[in-house]
């Protein structure tokens, strides 16, 4: 199983100098990728802090393209109704030609109503629209004249140069419904976890996506399942302790259970941990504790 690292995504720790140290850290332990999250807004006087100034992921993975040259460059996940697929598509197309080809794009449906309010979009019908964006994106993304005359977007022939450097570009869906896993077995590269995922029967949606993508008659082998590990390093013992809570060498252990399920990738993501970006947190401190994180979880 491949180990990728979450940057600093979510709360005071998140800016551009601790971005760029944790990346370069990464890349010279070994580690397979680095992955940023989306959230666009929260609604004010929220008690959920959890996305509490979270960056525009695309410019931040733009930012270390930069000051990075091998690692792998992921996004879980940018929410499709919140944007024109054209746009996305020239947006992720300049990502991947900067970075040399490095870029993983995962994509979501979205959940949050103030979100969709703010972005002007709407909530119905999301898996539909979803299934045409795609169409359009990859569409796009070959260089040649395309045209789309679907239900929810109409174009006459176009076309979109620079394409990506890498074709296909590989494209993760995300969602834990059922219908959201099928849709990732038959249209996607492969599967996204979020960070609210059951890893103890993680194989099961693995199953679910695997599954549709035979029906579909496409090789299920090839799929990617990428697991969010949400971290949360503390002292070890307990015996009522969940999936990667814990001592390192407990989480070390729970990794090889992950991917003992299907997993094929997993990045540890701090960004869910309270002490590392909650209101109280001290920056530096928890700087410091990922860059402790790192060390201990490092490739082999």
């Amino acid at each position: 199983m491949l180990i990728g690292f979450a940057v600093p995504g979510s709360g005071a720790w998140a800016t551009p100098e601790n971005q760029s140290l944790v990346a370069r850290r990464a890349e010279e332990l070994g580690y397979h990728s680095l992955w940023t999250l989306q959230r666009v807004l929260t609604p004010a006087g929220s008690d959920d802090l959890t996305y509490r100034a979270v960056p525009d992921p695309l410019v931040t993975l733009s930012y270390l393209a930069g000051r990075t040259s091998r690692v792998r460059l992921g996004v879980a996940i940018v929410n499709l109704p919140f944007v024109a697929p054209a746009i996305l598509a020239k947006q992720a197309a300049t990502l991947d030609r900067v970075s040399g080809g490095r870029l993983d794009l995962g994509l979501g449906l979205g959940w949050m109503p103030e979100e969709f309010a703010a972005a002007g979009a709407p909530m119905a019908r999301r898996g539909a629209r979803a299934e045409e964006f795609l169409a359009v994106m990859r569409g796009l993304w070959s260089g040649a004249a395309t045209e789309f005359h679907g239900e929810f977007f109409d174009f006459p022939p176009v076309v979109m140069e620079p394409p990506p450097v890498q074709s296909p570009l590989p494209v993760l869906l995300g969602g834990a419904s059922e219908p959201a896993l099928r849709r990732a077995g038959r249209l996607a590269d492969g599967w996204v976890s979020s960070s609210r995922a059951d890893l103890a029967a993680i194989g099961r949606p693995i199953g679910i996506v695997r599954d549709a993508a035979e029906r579909a008659g496409r090789d299920a082998a090839a799929l990617r399942f990428v697991c969010r590990g949400a971290v949360r390093v503390r002292p070890g013992g307990r015996a009522d302790r969940r999936p990667l809570t814990g001592s390192a060498g407990e989480i070390r252990g729970d990794l090889e259970t992950l991917a003992g399920q299907g997993v094929t990738e997993t990045f540890i993501d701090l960004n869910f941990d309270p002490e590392i970006t909650g209101p109280d947190a001290d920056p530096r401190a928890s700087l410091d504790r990922a860059l402790q994180a790192l060390d201990a979880f490092a490739p082999n």
